[in-house]
């Protein structure tokens, strides 16, 4: 682990101008005016090579150099302003996501322009569609606003996926890979190609299990996707569904690792322990999430296009655990009298909490495209409703087997439309305005602590976006682009923030956002820079403490900021190396912060303020970035060797908004190297394998945590969570495809 300053400071050198990021900015090696061939169900929420954003993009090929088996942030590791987490410590089970210092309840997710983002806590819960990667062709970053999109407001970025692609030949393929931890990955595919009647089928089974780093951090998750496409022999008529699913049973890892384990047991997990001293062996999260996808996808004449999808998202599932010592009050009892008349207030006891959702609704574009002109009329409308109920499976005493003692709705529904136009109004310059209107309704029926707490609210949120750009050709087919951008974006609370806050309603939150850059290069060198400057009003903070599931408590703060400059690098010395690098410099702050602390000692809760504090998981340095080697390029026919080093460092993060030091998560840098080999044979359309070394230094690191603080007997003492990531580890895949 770094301890100071100057080992992080030789790793963001080395990181920046030695090694590179393996997904990089819009690629400045390329003509900045080749529009990326975008699939028609998602034109309309990503960008192109001319807008004025600040975007990555990751094509099939870097997906698949990458996918052994770990979940998506990983992927998306490399790319500017990333960090990543993993509860299990291995990438497998629940994993996290940053961008810009946000985190994935404020980040935008969807997949073929489908809202994925979890309608209540806003979060991306990745593991509800385990091995999406597999069956994924292609994903676009927009860091910052961006442009508008489908689903919850973007306030650090928005994620696109596609996996929608069908190959238009006929295909088997089967992946397996294994590694440390007991990690397994196995995926079967097949597709029929496009057959004469215009239609097309394909197929993917996948299993994904891991012991985890942590103790009893287990995943077992498994998946299924179809999609059947039908294309008119003219190709302006196109209909395709698309189902995937995924099933998970995960061991919970959510409370982290306490500061004073760290260095005598760094796997240690204190979920499920007993009251005889051993640990409950079911202490694990159970759900399925089901995705049904319909599209239908309409040229009208050579300017206009109709695209529109329906979808269903149906999950269901619950965390079963072990409680210590629960107060019969909680669950809405009196306490227990024994026959001899001995009153017992608590006891122990095993439950289930359970999420019964429905999500459904709808999305549209209509494109117009003409010599200089491109015009996006867009939207849609999506219904959430949920039950949230519980089960007490067992007790010691006091409570009946089956024991439910809550049982409540949750209605959401969220409307929007928007207009976008790109316009070339002059020899290199491109006009862009976007416009988008979005109506949230959220009706909450009650909270498992407190029943009574019926929050019924209306959003109204107006979010204009305008840009411009600028692009040149020079010499030597060396490309330039320059550009800004002014955003608006708004967001409304979500769950546990209603429930944080039963006295008085959470605000909304605002997000102005400027941003200006500057691309120079062709296909062997090239620089960027991006500067942003993101205002909040009302941000909704992270204050540290967590509930009983792991989630994060927020509070409104009315003034804080992100700025920071998001650097991009690229240089191919010679045809067989590939150097590319990105740095993110930034300063991340809230005005005034007011921290409250409980005072046990009964004289309230002691009150601090602080002046322009750092704002919490917001690191002020993160770099990254690859070297891919091909030795072998001129010597092998039909083969294929690529070994790439990676490099990636995190400044030091703040678990709290008191930028204090002894609540902080230490800075750290890590090195992997990955090896990859195929070759073409008349066996076997392509034999693949892929050996990912991952931390080959050993670092002992933690990449996220949480902290409180309390006074009790006249001391004040503070307790850390951390969550430790695995040491040096491997992955090992073989890939055939027929």
């Amino acid at each position: 682990m770094i301890k100071n300053q100057h080992p992080a400071l030789l790793t963001l050198a080395a990181t920046f101008l030695s090694i590179a990021a393996q997904a990089q900015d819009t690629d400045t090696s390329k003509s900045f005016t080749q529009q990326e061939l975008i699939p028609v169900e998602i034109r309309a929420v990503r960008v192109n090579d001319k807008s004025p954003y600040a975007v990555s993009n990751l094509n099939e090929k870097d997906i698949k150099s990458q996918n052994l088996g770990q979940d998506i942030p990983y992927i998306l590791n490399q790319t500017p302003s990333t960090v990543i987490t993993s509860d299990a410590g291995a990438g497998v089970g629940y994993t996290g996501i940053r961008i810009r210092g946000t985190d994935a309840s404020r980040i935008n997710f969807t997949i073929n322009g489908i809202p994925v983002n979890d309608a209540e806590s806003q979060g991306a819960i990745f593991v509800d569609f385990p091995d999406l990667l597999s069956s994924t062709n292609s994903i676009q970053v927009q860091r910052g606003v961006g442009s508008s999109t489908n689903g919850a407001g973007a306030f650090g970025a928005s994620v696109n996926l596609s996996n929608l692609s069908q190959d238009k030949q006929p295909y088997a393929e089967a992946n397996n890979s294994f590694g440390s931890f007991t990690t397994w990955k196995h995926t079967v595919k097949a597709g029929t190609g496009l057959m004469k009647n215009g239609f097309q089928f394909d197929v993917r089974a996948s299993k994904i299990s891991s012991d985890g780093y942590i103790d009893r951090s287990s995943s077992d998750m498994k998946a299924f996707q179809f999609t059947g496409g039908w294309t008119s022999k003219n190709e302006k008529t196109a209909l395709r569904f698309n189902l995937f699913t995924g099933k998970e049973k995960t061991g919970q890892a959510w409370n982290g690792v306490p500061q004073d384990s760290l260095q005598t047991n760094r796997t240690y997990n204190e979920l499920g322990l007993k009251a005889d001293g051993t640990y409950y062996n079911d202490q694990t999260d159970n759900y399925q999430q089901d995705y049904y996808q319909l599209f239908f996808d309409q040229e009208i004449n050579t300017n206009w296009s109709a695209h529109a999808a329906l979808f269903l998202t149906r999950g269901k599932g619950f965390y079963n655990e072990y409680k210590l010592d629960e107060p019969f009050s909680d669950y809405g009892l009196q306490d227990f009298v024994t026959p001899k008349g001995d009153t017992f207030g608590s006891t122990n006891l095993t439950r289930q909490l359970w999420l019964d959702n429905y999500y459904f609704g709808g999305i549209y574009s209509f494109v117009y495209q003409k010599n200089k002109t491109q015009w996006i009329i867009g939207g849609g409308y999506n219904r959430y409703d949920a039950k949230h109920y519980g089960f007490v499976t067992w007790a010691d005493y006091g409570i009946p087997d089956n024991y439910r003692w809550y049982n409540l709705t949750a209605h959401k529904t969220d409307f929007s439309i928007y207009s976008k136009l790109q316009q070339q109004f002059a020899e290199h310059w491109y006009l862009f305005a976007d416009l988008q209107y979005r109506r949230v309704g959220y009706q909450i029926n009650g909270f498992e602590g407190n029943p009574d707490l019926m929050p019924d609210v209306t959003y109204n949120f107006f979010n204009p976006k305008v840009g411009l750009s600028y692009i040149a050709a020079h010499n030597n087919n060396v490309q330039s682009k320059a550009y800004a951008s002014f955003a608006v974006a708004n967001k409304e609370p979500n769950r546990d923030d209603f429930e944080a806050s039963p006295n008085q309603l959470p605000k909304s939150e605002s997000l102005y956002d400027a941003e200006a850059g500057y691309q120079w290069g062709g296909y062997k060198y090239g620089l960027g820079a991006n500067f942003y400057y993101m205002q909040y009003k009302d941000q909704l903070i992270l204050t540290g403490k967590i509930n009983d599931v792991g989630s994060y408590v927020r509070q409104n703060v009315p003034n804080s900021y992100r700025a920071g400059i998001e650097l991009t690098a690229h240089w191919r010395p010679i045809e067989w190396i590939n150097i590319q690098a990105n740095a993110t410099l930034s300063s991340n702050k809230i005005k005034n912060f007011t921290e409250y602390i409980d005072n046990y000692d009964g004289n309230g809760q002691i009150v601090n303020t602080y002046k322009s504090t750092d704002i919490a998981f917001s690191p002020s340095v993160i770099a990254g970035g690859t070297a891919t080697f091909e030795p072998l390029k001129k010597l092998l026919n039909n083969q294929s060797f690529f070994i790439d080093l990676l490099g990636k460092y995190v400044g030091r993060q703040y678990m709290d908004n008191t930028t204090n030091k002894d609540r902080s998560i230490n800075p750290y840098g890590l090195a992997d190297v990955r090896l990859r080999y195929t070759v073409k044979t008349n066996i076997v359309k392509e034999l693949g394998i892929s050996l990912a070394l991952n931390n080959v230094l050993n670092k002992k690191y933690e990449s996220n945590g949480y902290t409180f603080s309390y006074q009790s007997d006249g001391t004040l003492t503070t307790q850390n969570y951390y969550y430790p990531q695995a040491g040096f580890n491997f992955l090992l895949g073989v890939n055939l495809r027929f």
